[in-house]
């Protein structure tokens, strides 16, 4: 049996005791800058709880388990005071993890993906190419007044030449906005699949448009060091209602998991999950879409290695 439900339920062990272990789990929760519903911070505990279910371990596409190969360092311990306190405590704590294995970061809101690429793009030595799966375009100029939250973090990013313009794809956008926001990645020379132009799209071959033209950019920009930010507000409140701002007319569970699956063998150096917020949940709906991604990811690496 594996998953990433409790440290002392026996299926795995701390990564301080099992430094073989290829991917690590950890927890970032903090939500103080949503702009809607609160409880994020909550997020982390609830989608360890989701991936008990995954009991049998083998992934059904891929064939692989993640048995022995899975680690969970907890939640990291962070202040819930401000968010440039929270982010000055959070940053000598990424590199350690970064270097020793291939991690996968539990939300929190949306702002935690800033301090983690800046971590990266250090730990790489170039900018990375990013995949952002969301239902906002998170390249706000400002968060409300304040110069930084969950709704600038992309802008902030590319300011910031953490990530490569030309290789930064958005799927998935719908949320109002004004046009300076919402098309500002395709504006820089990006690729952006909003909602609509993914409606009714969902098997491999349906999707093999999307995959292929990602798959072209990232060969032509040489495969740079890939990270994959996955906002659940990305899926329809169908699939995931427990969310700060969900946003009706989103993605499916099938689209999510066919783009995931399809581009796995790009060079992917490690992903978050946001933005998942219990309080708000409907049969623990989210959690389990959430773990299941994060699962569905881990999964698709391994193989690529066997």
């Amino acid at each position: 049996m594996s998953g990433f439900a409790y440290l002392s339920s026996g299926r795995f062990a701390g990564a301080g005791t099992c430094p073989d272990k290829r991917f690590g789990i950890a927890g970032i929760a903090w939500d103080g800058s949503v702009t809607n519903r609160p409880g994020a911070r909550f997020g982390p505990r609830a989608i360890r709880e989701a991936s008990q279910m995954l009991c049998d371990a083998h992934h059904p596409y891929f064939d692989v388990s993640l048995t022995g190969q899975l680690s969970d360092w907890g939640d990291l311990p962070l202040p819930n005071t401000s968010l440039a306190d929270m982010r000055a405590a959070l940053a000598p704590k990424l590199p350690g993890l970064i270097r020793e294995q291939h991690m996968v970061w539990l939300g929190g809101d949306h702002s935690i993906t800033l301090p983690l690429l800046r971590a990266y793009r250090a730990h790489h030595g170039q900018p990375l190419a990013l995949i952002h799966f969301d239902a906002h375009c998170d390249t706000w100029t400002d968060h409300f007044g304040e110069p930084s939250g969950h709704g600038t973090w992309v802008y902030e990013a590319l300011q910031e030449g953490l990530v490569r313009a030309d290789c930064t794809v958005q799927l998935g956008l719908r949320s109002s906005s004004e046009r300076a926001a919402r098309e500002y990645v395709a504006d820089q020379g990006g690729l952006i699949f909003d909602a609509r132009s993914l409606r009714g799209l969902a098997s491999p071959a349906q999707l093999a448009p999307i995959t292929a033209a990602i798959r072209e950019r990232m060969q032509v920009a040489g495969h740079p060091p890939l990270y994959l930010s996955f906002d659940i507000d990305a899926l329809d409140p169908a699939f995931a209602p427990g969310t700060g701002t969900p946003e009706p007319g989103g993605l499916s569970t099938a689209q999510a998991f066919t783009l995931l699956e399809e581009l796995a063998d790009l060079n992917f150096v490690g992903m978050d999950c946001v933005e998942v917020a219990p309080a708000y949940d409907h049969a623990e709906l989210t959690a389990y879409a959430a773990a299941q991604l994060v699962w569905t990811y881990c999964c698709g690496q391994l193989r690529q290695t066997r």
